[in-house]
C-alpha cells in the first residue's frame, strides 16, 4: 500500500514568468511519487498568449508584442497578464479517485462559489468548460481552464479575471470562441486584486478536492 501523502500544500508565488513556471510544474509533475502531496500555486503572469496543444493559430486574430507560446496543456488560445489571478492544481487524480471531467467540474465550482460569496451569480458549461457570468451586455467568461494529465496526475489549472486590462482578449478568439465576451469580478464594483483574492481561491479549491 503506498504511503498517505499529507495535506496540499499552497504557494503564493506573486507575479512570475510564464514559461518558467510551465516547466516547474512538469518538472514537478514528472518528480513526483505516490507520497508526493498535492500542490496548488496562486500567482500572476506578465503578459502572454498560450496556445494549446490543439489550438489554432487562426484564433489568433491580431500580432503584437505580446509573447505567444504554444504549450502542453488541452484547450486553444487565452490571455494571461497582471490583474489575473491563476490557480495551477498539481493533483494525483489517481489518488483523489475522480477524472478530468470531474476535476472541470470541481475547479469551476470553486470559482462558482467564490463569485457567490460577493453576490455573484454564475455557472459552468458541460460543453465549453469555464465559468460564465451575466452583466448588462449579456453573457461573459470570467474564468477559463485548461489542464494537461500525465501518468494519472494533472497540471495547469484556471485563471480567474479580478482587475486587468481585458483589451488583450480583443486580439484573440477566447477559447477558440468567435465574439466571446470576458468579464472580471471588478466589473461588478469590488476592488479587489489577485494577492487579496489568492487565500479566498486557495480554500475554495481545497473544499472542492477534499
Amino acid at each position: 500500500m503506498s504511503e498517505v501523502a499529507t495535506a496540499p500544500v499552497v504557494r503564493q508565488l506573486g507575479l512570475a514568468d510564464y514559461e518558467t513556471t510551465w516547466h516547474a510544474m512538469q518538472a514537478f509533475t514528472d518528480a513526483r511519487d505516490a507520497a508526493t502531496p498535492d500542490e496548488v500555486w496562486l500567482l500572476e503572469h506578465p503578459p502572454v498568449f498560450t496556445l494549446g496543444q490543439a489550438g489554432k493559430p487562426e484564433h489568433i486574430l491580431q500580432r503584437s508584442d505580446i509573447p505567444i507560446v504554444r504549450i502542453d496543456r488541452g484547450g486553444q488560445v487565452t490571455y494571461h497578464g497582471p490583474g489575473q489571478l491563476v490557480a495551477y492544481t498539481l493533483l494525483d487524480l489517481r489518488r483523489l479517485g475522480f477524472g478530468v471531467r470531474e476535476l472541470v467540474r470541481r475547479l469551476e465550482n470553486s470559482v462558482i462559489a467564490l463569485l457567490a460569496d460577493y453576490g455573484i451569480a454564475s455557472y459552468g458549461k458541460v460543453d465549453a468548460p469555464g465559468v460564465y457570468v451575466k452583466d448588462a451586455l449579456g453573457e461573459a467568461k470570467i474564468a477559463a481552464l485548461g489542464l494537461r494529465i500525465r501518468n494519472g496526475c494533472c497540471f495547469h489549472g484556471l485563471s480567474f479575471n479580478v482587475n486587468m486590462d481585458l483589451a488583450p482578449f480583443s486580439m484573440i478568439n477566447p477559447c477558440g470562441y468567435e465574439g466571446l465576451r470576458v468579464a472580471q469580478l471588478n466589473d461588478f464594483g469590488f476592488a479587489e486584486t489577485p494577492a487579496t483574492l489568492a487565500g479566498k481561491m486557495a480554500d475554495k479549491i481545497l473544499q472542492q478536492i477534499n
